[in-house]
């Protein structure tokens, strides 16, 4: 058995004491095909089956992370309301409930004033931060590392705003001697810095680049999807500490709940220093805001309907188990950090497999020794597909030669790229399946 069915009595449980502050009202009696429905969701089940294993930990490749179980009974149980968060008439508890676990992740980075409110994920919780910085920058471009997220480039694309690319070290981090001469040359309005990049894991030099700030005037977005939750591992590398401790002085920030956070797609969060910006947002609805004085988180995104189930299921996580660090769950992210290294440990033991680095975060990289750049890339992908043969799925990710050229992976360079298999240790229980997992990677 690989899925939870010991917690599925308790949203039995939680429904009957919902139901309760409702009884009031006249009876209902529900229309149910019970027949029907029980067909239905034995073909869905049938149907699901046609997919990889993503809860269990020989999954070890994308960013997929199963929901906790009281993020799923939660949001299964506001699912019987249907919440909408867009207006407090539409989500009235659900809406306060995303205050208040909005406001526990502003104090994970470090602010107690703050804007913020969930969407769908990264991307539009990125975009809305590039859009106040357009707003706020006119007429200026946005920059981020080679290595950010392809999402940057195309946003900034919709918003009409240019994009340069900043070149990064062979760790893949932002160099910031190249952000500096590009700032000289270009009129740049924002800054991202990727802590945590969706490839290799690695994090942008934010303290680094802090100090430009003050001398060339751009805003400066973290964009944090991935890597932000790591905030609270007490186990970091010392220059990784040092960008992660930077993040209070940045503008606005982008961490993904759907990521570490333990909760179901889609669920991302933005993030704003200072709540002034909040004017940008404004706009009038001529139905939806006047059954409240309080604020109306419709008053403060892009997105009208929102579900108001992510919310819920959000703030019953963070209720069980609060983002502070020394706590429950920080101890399950510095867990899965603690496989990433090993399996880091593993790989430079063997001399068929290359790292390109050390892990920062819990994400694994690696090459497959080879004469050529091609004969790398070929063994990767077989390698890949031998390993999903034994159980055990990884991914694949193409990195640049500038970060794969100083591992010496390659002999001859008859390609400008590489294809290398990549891990991402994101589960705490990799830390006791990881000698098992390597196992069959020796095998």
């Amino acid at each position: 058995m690989t899925f939870d069915h010991e917690t599925l009595p308790l949203l039995a449980e939680a429904l009957k004491d919902l139901d309760a502050g409702f009884d009031r009202l006249p009876e209902v009696t529900p229309r149910v095909d019970v027949e029907g429905i029980r067909r239905v969701l034995n073909e869905v089940a049938e149907r699901l089956r046609d997919n990889y294993p993503y809860q269990h930990p020989q999954y070890i490749g994308q960013m997929l992370k199963p929901p906790h179980p009281v993020a799923r009974l939660a949001y299964s149980l506001a699912m019987f309301v249907n919440p909408n968060n867009h207006a407090m008439d539409g989500g009235r508890a659900s809406s306060r409930m995303e205050k208040e676990a909005v406001a526990g992740l502003a104090r994970m980075v470090g602010w107690e004033e703050h804007l913020g409110h969930l969407c769908s994920g990264g991307t539009m919780a990125n975009f809305e931060a590039l859009w106040v910085a357009r707003e706020l920058q006119p007429g200026k471009a946005v920059a981020a590392s080679s290595q950010a997220h392809y999402t940057h480039s195309r946003l900034s694309s919709v918003l009409q705003v240019p994009f340069h690319p900043v070149p990064v070290d062979a760790r893949g981090r932002m160099d910031v001697d190249a952000l500096e001469k590009l700032l000289q040359s270009e009129s740049i309005g924002t800054v991202v810095v990727t802590l945590g990049t969706t490839a290799a894991g690695t994090v942008d030099p934010l303290d680094r680049i802090l100090p430009l700030r003050e001398k060339y005037g751009f805003r400066l977005h973290v964009d944090a999807a991935y890597g932000g939750y790591f905030r609270l591992v007490e186990d970091l590398r010392e220059e990784t500490a040092r960008a992660f401790a930077a993040i209070p002085a940045v503008d606005s920030v982008v961490i993904d709940p759907h990521k570490h956070g333990l909760q179901p797609y889609g669920c991302g969060c933005v993030l704003f220093r200072d709540p002034s910006v909040g004017r940008i947002y404004r706009h009038d609805s001529p139905y939806t805001y006047f059954t409240s004085d309080e604020l109306h988180l419709g008053e403060i995104s892009l997105e009208c309907s929102r579900p108001g189930a992510a919310a819920v299921a959000l703030w019953a996580t963070q209720q069980l188990l609060p983002p502070v660090r020394g706590g429950e769950f920080a101890a399950g992210l510095e867990q899965g950090r603690a496989a990433a290294l090993e399996l880091h440990e593993w790989l430079s033991g063997d001399s068929r497999f290359v790292p390109l680095m050390e892990p920062e975060l819990d994400i694994v990289v690696w090459a497959m020794w080879a004469e050529t750049a091609s004969e790398s890339s070929r063994r990767a992908r077989a390698f890949f597909a031998e390993a999903e043969r034994r159980d055990v799925y990884l991914a694949l990710a193409s990195f640049p030669r500038g970060m794969v050229e100083p591992a010496g992976a390659v002999g001859d360079w008859d390609d400008e790229s590489v294809v290398c298999l990549r891990a991402c240790a994101m589960k705490p229980e990799h830390r006791e399946w990881m000698r098992a997992i390597a196992g069959r990677l020796e095998a």
